[in-house]
């Protein structure tokens, strides 16, 4: 959050704007009215039980005249790490696991089809350290690696495509990218998406840690559409976007990790504008909380690395 504390956007408009012109103003700021869904009471209890939000909109596309609408529903997990940074390795992966676990069992209440968590769920961002040691063990094998076996249980028990953006480890060469694994409502794994862009970027130059992906513009068919995963710095390159859309692209992801002061004004909007410009849908989200790192760096600006903040929640759309 920033200095002066507010929950956001929308709820700040909310709380000073008179209703019609609350209405004009998210006119033009949103286009279309976006409707909210009614979520079962028992996934609305479960999600306070649980301490995180819940919210649901629904979005229309024009009705065509001969083929039938397709009717599908999206969940866009944003959530903390829950153990310090410095807790042991296995530790903090299996309470990300157990929390996860969680969350995903209240989408399932609500009827989400296709979930897709931020990027490098399973880990801090610990990326602007440049300290190699302890993070490089959060990578796993993106075909067998245990938070990738633990997706398939989710996407079976709750029939549901699943989008896991961890740190992978190529054991072959072992190298490490960034890369989200997609796996079908079956269980079985779709494939990969590698991050296509990294940042070099004072502080967060990712290079010290894996290299741009080498996938392409993958596009994954499952049984509720043709899915593509922009992974977070890819946002910024508009080509990017076109080419999962020219790939067939109905629906894609884009999984960050961004900070208030380095792109909070941007990251939201720029999906919207991929969405209006490539005729898809888009689905931007990002880390919450706040995470401390003992061993921070400077880039020569004489300023500790930041720490980061979020708010946790689940959005469905």
């Amino acid at each position: 959050m920033s200095a002066c504390e507010f929950e956001s956007v929308e709820k700040c408009l909310e709380s000073h704007l008179p209703e019609a012109e609350l209405t004009e103003v998210q006119r033009i700021l949103f286009g279309k009215e976006t409707k909210k869904l009614d979520l079962p009471a028992s996934a609305v209890e479960a999600a306070s039980e649980r301490d995180f939000e819940l919210k649901g909109y629904r979005f229309d596309a024009v009705q065509e005249q001969l083929r039938p609408p397709r009717r599908i529903r999206v969940g866009l997990i944003q959530h903390r790490i829950v153990l310090p940074t410095d807790a042991p390795i296995l530790d903090q992966i299996t309470a990300m696991h157990n929390r996860i676990g969680e969350l995903v069992e209240v989408a399932a209440m609500c009827g989400v089809n296709i979930i897709c968590f931020q990027e490098t769920w399973t880990m801090p961002f610990a990326f602007c350290t440049r300290e190699k040691d302890p993070w490089t063990e959060f990578a796993e094998s993106a075909e067998e690696g245990n938070t990738t076996r633990f997706c398939q249980e989710l996407a079976k028990k709750y029939n549901m495509v699943v989008v896991s953006p961890i740190l992978e480890r190529e054991e072959l060469h072992s190298t490490l990218w960034n890369t989200a694994v997609v796996i079908s409502n079956s269980g079985n794994v779709l494939g990969k998406s590698r991050k296509n862009h990294i940042p070099r970027i004072g502080d967060f130059n990712e290079s010290t840690y894996y290299m741009e992906g080498d996938t392409g513009h993958t596009v994954f068919q499952t049984q509720f559409g043709k899915i593509a995963v922009n992974i977070c710095y890819g946002r910024h390159h508009p080509l990017n976007w076109f080419m999962y859309s020219m790939n067939g692209a109905e629906i894609i992801f884009n999984p960050s990790a961004t900070v208030g002061a380095l792109s909070e004004p941007m990251w939201s909007i720029e999906a919207r504008n991929a969405a209006i410009a490539n005729h898809c849908f888009t689905c931007a989200i990002n880390r919450v909380g706040t995470e401390h790192f003992k061993s921070e760096f400077t880039s020569g600006d004489g300023k500790k690395v930041a720490l980061y903040e979020w708010n946790e929640s689940i959005i469905l759309r």
